[in-house]
Formats: C-alpha cells, sequence, structure tokens
C-alpha cells in the first residue's frame, strides 16, 4: 500500500490527491506543513480527503502522506476537565504553545503523556480477563476512572500486571504476551460495543418540572431541543448538566458562534456540582468548536464526544452528551458535499442527512457494559433552525429519530416565562414505558395527575379562542374555573427559575406534591362552585398567593404543607 502521493486539486477544505492508495477513513497529513485530513471517497487513483484545518496557500503537487489508521481518539485517565477541539487536541495546551490563534499543522496528542496517575491492580495475576473487563482503577477527581482492556482483546490470561503510579502509555498488564497501557485508542466512527441494551424505562431525573412530569426522557434515550436564537437552550441545557442524574457530563459546542461558546467555557468551570460541591467541570468534558474554526471538524467533533462518552459508558456509569448545535454540523455537511459536486436534497442538505443523523442518535443507550455494569448515554440535541422554522430538514429529520421533542418557543420568552418549553408541541414517546417507575418511585397517582394536568392546559388552549373573540365574562363559570386552574399550572409548577437556589432544582417527591395541591384546588374549587360560591371569591382566595410564593421558600416542603392546610380552611369559610 502506497503511503506518499501528491495533490492534485484544492476546493476549500476538500483537497484531492493522488498516489496514496488509502482505505476509506483513513487520516493523512496533507501538504508542507502536515494539515490533519481525512479520505470521504475513492475514485480510483483519486483520494478525495476533507481537510480539519484551513487550507489557504495550499497547492497542487505538494505532499500527501496516509497514516494508514482512522481518525481516532486517545481515552484514558485525563479526559475529565478537559477542553478539545474538534479532533481531540487539547486547547489549554495548543494556547500556551502558541497563544491565543491556533497554527496549522499544530499537533499534540489528546491525553498528558507527562502526568503519572496511581493505578490500582483489580485482577491479580493468572487471573482469565477478556476485553472490557476492569482490571484497575485510578482516582481522577469526584470519579473513580475504572481501567479497562480495549473491547477487541480476545480472552487470555494475566502473566503480570503493576501497581504505582504511572503515564498513560506505561504498560500495566501483560495478557498472553501482549502489553497494554491504561489508555486506548478508539476510531470515532465505530461505536463502542455493549453486551446487551435494555428497555428505556428509567427516567433521567433533571430536576426541570416541566421536563421530569410532561415530557421525561429515559435513560439510555434521545431528545432535541430547537428553538430560535434567545428562546434558553444554552441555559436548559446547562441546567440538565448540573442536574440531572448523570455522572459525566460531555458538551459539544458544534459550530456554535464564538461568544456562545466563551460563555459555556466560562460558566462551567464556575458552576457547583450539587452532588460533590466542587466544580462542574471536575466531571465535565468540553469539546469547543466554533463557527469560525475550519468547517470539517465540526463533523469529527460530534463523533469524538459520543466516542468519549462510550468509553464512559463503558465503566459502568450514566453519561449525558449535549449536542449544541446538529444544525452547524448538519450545515458543515452541506458546504463538503457541495464541494464534493454531490446531488443535493432538500434545501441543498445532502441526500444522507437523515443517515448521519441517525448513526449519531441511535449511539444513544442504556445497557450491560463488557465489564458486566450497567451504563447509559443520553443524547439531548440542540437543534438551531433558522428564523426558529420548525418544518426545515435537520428539524424534521431529527425528530424522525427521536423520541422526546422539547420545543422552545419564542412566544413564551417574550412572556418572561421560562423554562420556554410549549407544553402543546412537546412530546415524549417514554410514558408508557416510565409509567411503572412512575408509580413505584414516586407516587400510585403521578401518571394520572400529569394526564389531567395536560387535559387542563388543552382545554384552556382551546378556551383562550373563544375568549378572544367574546371576552372572558361570557363563559360558563365551571370554565373560568378551568382558566384559574390552568393559569396556575403554568405559573406555580411550569415556570421554574434556573438561577434561584431553591427553585432550580424539584425533586420528584415535590413535583408529585406540587401538582396533588394544584389538582386539591381544582377540586375543591368545583365543589364550592357547585355550592353557590361566586368564581370571584374562589379566584382571590389569600391561598393562592401564598402557594405561589412557596417554591421559593427556603423550607419549602413545610410551606407546601402549610399551603395544603391553608388551602381547607380557606375554602370551608368559603362555603360556611
Amino acid at each position: 500500500m502506497s503511503t506518499e502521493g501528491v495533490i492534485y486539486r484544492v476546493a476549500g477544505p476538500v483537497v484531492t490527491a493522488t498516489g496514496i492508495s488509502p482505505r476509506m477513513y483513513d487520516v493523512v497529513q496533507v501538504g508542507k506543513e502536515k494539515l490533519m485530513g481525512e479520505v470521504i471517497k475513492i475514485v480510483g487513483d483519486y483520494s478525495i480527503i476533507q481537510v480539519y484545518e484551513d487550507t489557504s496557500g495550499v497547492k497542487p503537487g505538494e505532499p500527501v502522506s496516509n497514516t494508514g489508521r482512522p481518525l481516532s481518539v486517545e481515552l484514558g485517565p485525563g479526559l475529565l476537565t478537559s477542553v478539545y477541539d474538534g479532533i481531540q487536541r487539547p486547547l489549554p495546551v495548543l494556547r500556551d504553545m502558541m497563544g491565543d490563534f491556533i497554527l496549522r499543522g499544530a499537533s499534540v496528542p489528546g491525553l498528558d503523556r507527562e502526568k503519572k496517575w496511581e493505578f490500582k491492580p483489580t485482577v491479580g495475576k493468572g487471573a482469565e480477563v477478556k476485553g472490557g473487563d476492569v482490571i484497575g482503577t485510578v482516582s481522577e477527581g469526584p470519579m473513580l476512572h475504572r481501567i479497562m482492556l480495549p473491547p477487541n482483546v480476545k480472552k487470555g490470561k494475566v502473566e503480570s500486571i503493576k501497581e504505582g503510579a504511572f503515564t498513560v502509555v506505561d504498560p500495566v498488564v501483560k495478557v498472553d504476551g501482549q502489553e497494554y497501557p491504561m489508555m486506548q485508542i478508539w476510531p470515532v466512527r465505530v461505536p463502542r460495543p455493549v453486551l446487551k441494551k435494555y428497555n428505556p424505562d428509567v427516567p433521567l431525573v433533571t430536576g426541570l418540572r416541566v421536563l421530569d412530569t410532561m415530557f421525561p426522557l429515559a435513560k439510555g434515550g434521545a431528545a432535541a431541543i430547537p428553538g430560535a436564537f434567545g428562546t434558553g437552550k444554552t441555559v436548559t441545557q446547562q441546567s440538565l448538566a448540573k442536574y440531572s442524574d448523570a455522572e459525566i457530563v460531555v458538551y459539544i459546542g458544534c459550530g456554535e458562534r464564538g461568544n456562545e461558546m466563551t460563555e459555556v467555557l466560562t460558566e462551567f468551570p464556575a458552576l457547583t456540582d450539587p452532588k460533590t460541591g466542587e466544580s462542574l467541570m471536575k466531571r465535565t468534558i468540553l469539546i469547543a468548536n466554533t463557527s469560525n474554526m475550519p468547517v470539517a471538524a465540526r463533523e469529527a467533533s460530534v463523533y469524538t464526544g459520543m466516542t468519549i462518552a462510550e468509553y464512559f459508558r463503558d465503566m459502568g456509569y450514566n453519561v449525558s452528551l449535549m449536542a449544541d448545535s446538529t444544525s452547524r454540523w448538519a450545515e458543515a455537511m452541506r458546504e463538503i458535499s457541495s464541494r464534493l459536486e454531490e446531488m443535493p436534497g432538500e434545501e441543498g442538505y445532502p441526500a444522507y442527512l437523515a443517515g448521519r443523523l441517525s448513526e449519531f442518535y441511535e449511539r444513544a443507550c442504556r445497557g450491560k457494559t463488557l465489564c458486566g455494569e450497567d451504563g447509559s448515554i443520553s443524547v439531548i440535541g440542540a437543534v438551531s433552525p433558522p428564523g426558529g422554522d420548525l418544518s426545515e430538514p435537520v428539524t424534521q429529520n431529527t425528530l424522525r429519530i427521536v423520541r422526546v421533542f422539547w420545543a422552545l418557543d419564542t412566544k413564551l420568552r417574550e412572556r418572561r416565562h421560562f423554562p420556554t418549553i410549549n407544553w402543546l408541541t412537546s412530546y415524549t414517546m417514554y410514558d408508557a414505558q416510565l409509567k411503572d417507575w412512575f408509580v413505584k418511585n414516586v407516587g400510585e397517582d403521578f401518571p394520572e395527575l400529569k394526564s389531567w394536568a395536560m387535559q387542563v392546559l388543552q382545554k384552556e388552549s382551546e378556551l383562550q379562542e373563544v375568549v378572544q373573540m367574546v371576552g372572558s365574562d361570557s363563559l360558563p363559570d365551571e370554565q373560568k374555573i378551568t382558566l384559574e386552574v390552568a393559569k396556575m399550572i403554568r405559573e406555580i409548577y411550569l415556570q421554574q427559575n434556573a438561577y434561584h437556589p431553591v427553585d432550580c432544582y424539584c425533586p420528584l417527591e415535590r413535583q408529585h406534591l406540587m401538582l396533588a395541591l394544584i389538582r386539591k384546588y381544582s377540586d375543591l374549587a368545583q365543589k364550592a362552585l357547585k355550592n353557590g360560591v361566586p368564581v370571584d371569591k374562589i379566584a382571590y382566595l389569600p391561598v393562592r398567593q401564598r402557594f405561589q410564593q412557596a417554591k421559593y421558600e427556603e423550607r419549602i416542603d413545610e410551606e407546601l404543607a402549610a399551603v395544603g392546610k391553608d388551602m381547607d380552611e380557606q375554602f370551608a369559610k368559603l362555603e360556611a
């Protein structure tokens, strides 16, 4: 196989070379500066390469060399707290080397080769091991990093294993004559295997009432969160990263504006992890590929993040992966496709857009890993449709794949209702699988309460159309009460302040209690109405104001219990 060739043609990030005879998706070094690229098409002797760096000044006749291996990432101790670009180059290291701008051809390993980690073996000499088995552990911040054999290792016996401080490239174990370090190298486009996939019947608890109650996401599931500029995608994703019951967070900034990514890079380290009290960054990996970085690396950034997430899943951790945003990734695909002169599909996107999106989202799963632990990856993909148009191809193709849709609404943003998740257009397809879990762990009536609340909100939407035409005074008293109850569900339950120390996170037990209290108010109001109490007196009971303020009180659970007693007393006085 020939490894040396020359450039034949240059078209932006797409370079055509001859004379290298590569395999599909091999990594190659292009030009005198050895720019990193990947073979994406082979036509006879011509190899079409997408280059992950700026190709300005590159010309035909310059050398091209084939590395003979696909685009891969390094997996091992040192991943947590890291900030990488789309091809796993550590950005803080590059900044120390060359300042604020990355020079072309820069090459730095993904994991630190100098730092030593304290390795503690968990198997002894003579033990039978196979691919995926845990052979030892390393303490990395608040997490226990399990050192595993690469998944493709065949069953064998441990000939020797070391204990002590080693770098990621030092051999620590010898199995059937082959030595293995703590680090693994894995191709990003190849999903890492699991023993068995489970049904999605355990929810990812987020602490956001509108998500947990109305539109829950199962662990190992995939959700799309589309919305126009300023609707709160980033704040919602930060809340999910901070409060969801996932142990590891992988955040991919794929083609976002530089100032938005800067906010993430500065805010994440400043966020306090409620589980440990330390910086949230200690269990987070950030992948930053801003819109002014080379367009080809955007596609790689998504696969890089997913492979890192799968590595932590294989250890038995629950991982939440945030991709912000897949629209920019699709735009990169569209640009590369046009350079390749491929037949365009809808709105110029390549015909294989749906296939690439499904390849990515279908790597989300919850299952039994090769080492026997249970782990999961839950994928939350933000979509930024131009002008907030949800009928465009990226959003529509995403909706065919994911089973949870959290629609952000500009009208709710204008009304200062946050999170801006529209309860009428959002949906989840995990309700049936998660029902038993909620009944067992939250309350037997919890699914029924949720169903009741959704019916009230739907009824409110229908009544609002009548109100806009003839006014609310023309409605019957029962319907006026329905509007008041719907207002309580919206303002007390669905609205949530991401920056308030108490209201930012709401455990499931409290969600159940709050919803039960609103249902109780509704039942007492209907009863009072039948006993001849005027609607105005019911609507302006002081307990409603107390209920509204209760969610911000430090001793919130005691306050909610007091609201329940108040409700009984005030309705009893009305009917006296």
